[in-house]
């Protein structure tokens, strides 16, 4: 049979357990997915610790990859061997699952399964941040927080494909070289730097139309001392925990600012939106804007290892579980 990784109970890496199931066939609008490569994402963490709770036990992962092994009845544009990739659904970190085939995009010949893995849930997230939710225009500055993450460093070159000056955060002089490799213009070393200040400097005091904070507490009040009047805070994760409660007065009183805190699934939830957003970014990959590295690799079995790179920040780019 099969095997899962499986959550009984919220807490750390520990809780990641491995374990044999019965998948059973697909029902009707589903299909019987075996996956070849699974993305390691922030969100997996927020599951396992119980921050964005669900019912236990579950199996966590929201994003992979694979090959269609049956498909349920009214399936009518999937079969049989055909490669797919999907970011969504929770229950990614499984040798074999059921899917809806409706959260399924077909991959293109150029596109691999560890590609998909590492960069479909992250990629669309980049298109939702760049292009839906605060649409990026050639000239402007930005800030990007974690520049050397998997989001960051596909976000850093999709936004200066785009035309806009990217300015970001990192940890070490290591990442800020990698930032920098993929189109950061400014990366900061936050050991040694402060962000805020830096952002002074380089915009000469004319501050920031849009922050991209996927950091949470231990950024978010600088991030809002680097927006003009009237910009944009985009709160997309908490790496370093959940942001405190602020009152909206807070907002009025640095500038009129705006605050979002967008989630992707509400971005691509219907089909049309699904398939615009993942073909888009497919486009970008293929005309090789954005470039997709995957700079870690775990057997699937070994996830709680992954875990624990990925929130002691000892991860950049993009991380993959094989299966």
């Amino acid at each position: 049979m099969p095997h899962v990784i499986q959550v009984r109970e919220p807490g750390g890496p520990e809780t990641l357990e491995w374990r044999e199931v019965e998948v059973g066939q697909p029902g009707a609008g589903q299909v019987l997915l075996r996956q070849t490569a699974v993305g390691l994402n922030f969100i997996d963490v927020y599951h396992r610790t119980g921050l964005y709770p669900q019912p236990a036990p579950f199996t966590p992962g929201v994003e992979g990859a694979g090959v269609v092994e049956a498909v349920g009845s009214g399936v009518d544009w999937l079969q049989v061997g055909d490669r797919v990739a999907y970011a969504g659904p929770i229950g990614a970190y499984a040798e074999e699952r059921l899917i809806d085939a409706d959260r399924l995009v077909q991959l293109p010949d150029d596109i691999s399964d560890e590609q998909a893995a590492a960069m479909l849930l992250q990629g669309m997230t980049v298109h939702m941040l760049l292009r839906r939710v605060f649409p990026i225009k050639a000239g402007e500055t930005i800030l990007v927080h974690a520049a050397a993450g998997g989001v960051g460093l596909i976000m850093c070159q999709w936004a200066a494909a785009l035309g806009a000056t990217v300015i970001g955060t990192v940890s070490t002089e290591e990442k800020a070289e990698l930032a920098r490799a993929h189109g950061c213009a400014h990366p900061i070393v936050t050991a040694r730097q402060d962000f805020v200040a830096e952002v002074e400097r380089i915009t000469e005091g004319a501050k920031l139309p849009v922050v991209y904070d996927s950091v949470g507490r231990d950024t978010f009040m600088g991030s809002l001392d680097c927006l003009r009047p009237r910009g944009m805070m985009v709160s997309f994760g908490n790496a370093s925990g959940p942001v405190e409660p602020i009152s909206p007065l807070l907002l009025a009183q640095k500038g009129s600012l705006f605050l979002t805190r967008p989630t992707l699934f509400h971005y691509v939830a219907t089909r049309p939106e699904l398939e615009a957003a993942a073909g888009e970014l497919f486009e970008m990959v293929a005309s090789g804007k954005v470039k997709v590295e995957v700079k870690q690799h775990y057997a699937l079995r070994d996830a709680a290892d992954a875990h624990r790179a990925l929130e002691a920040r000892q991860t950049s780019g993009s991380t993959v579980l094989t299966v």
